[in-house]
């Protein structure tokens, strides 16, 4: 229990507006996430009720760093993605076309895709914001973000992507991604977000989860035919976000975009 009171302060500082460009990781043990999740556990009057104060707080605090925003898209992909590979260039792209169109690209802030969205924004002198996570392999916000906020917790991070996004395009990922794009799609599915454009960039990556998606899950009848409706399928950066321009311009969530 000391122990665990002792790793929860000692990662329960103030939360930053900004972050090294690398800084080492934490222990799964280090981890407030590890301790919320973990359970169930004895001393629950003393311990949930200060985690749900520090829940409490980094909501607080995203919904402070991030008000006021403006229109912005978040760009999604693999931190792995190397930066000779074509989906680097694409999310690069990306995130310079958002810019050119008076978007923000929000991303999780990392290397790999999310570092080329956010340095494509940059170079285009457009707002590229990172959401960082705490990981035991976090390496801290990418050089090019010049909006940053890092979260302890998973749920808080996913609710700012949303909140404060006008869509998704989902370049190739692994886990980290495909939890992002299902949880949008099963919001948008529920009705509980509107008018919100999802679009998977890379068909020879995305096709087989599409073709599963058709096949089998439409087949069965656990999803309507309606829901595979609910994303597009592209190997265009442009149209990409061509496809959530469009949306936005239709759904009169264009406020301060330029449309170029």
């Amino acid at each position: 229990m000391v122990h665990q009171q002792q790793s929860e302060d000692n990662a329960s500082g103030a939360q930053r507006q900004s972050a090294p460009a690398e800084h080492s990781g934490k222990k799964p043990t280090e981890q407030l996430d590890h301790y919320l999740l973990k359970g169930p556990q004895g001393d629950v009057t003393h311990n949930d009720v200060w985690r749900v104060l520090r829940i409490q707080s980094e909501f607080v605090s995203g919904f402070g760093t991030l008000a006021g925003l403006g229109p912005a898209v978040a760009v999604f992909g693999s931190a792995r993605t190397s930066p000779e590979s074509k989906y680097y260039a694409w999310a690069q792209r990306v995130g310079q076309r958002l810019a050119e169109a008076g978007l923000i690209t929000i991303t999780g802030g990392g290397p790999g895709a999310m570092e080329a969205a956010n340095r494509g924004a940059s170079n285009a002198e457009g707002t590229s914001v990172g959401l960082g996570i705490e990981l035991p392999f976090e390496t801290g916000q990418n050089p090019w973000v010049n909006k940053s906020i890092d979260f302890r917790y998973f749920f808080v991070r996913k609710t700012m992507f949303v909140k404060y996004s006008q869509g998704f395009i989902v370049l190739p990922g692994g886990y980290g991604t495909l939890d992002e794009l299902f949880e949008a799609m099963t919001l948008v599915q529920t009705q509980k977000i509107t008018s919100f454009p999802i679009v998977l960039l890379g068909t020879d990556y995305w096709g087989g989860l599409v073709d599963w998606l058709r096949n089998t899950v439409a087949e069965e009848r656990a999803i309507s035919a309606a829901d595979l409706e609910l994303f597009q399928l592209t190997d265009d950066p442009d149209e990409a976000v061509d496809i959530v321009l469009r949306t936005m311009r239709r759904d009169g969530t264009d406020d301060g975009a330029t449309w170029e």
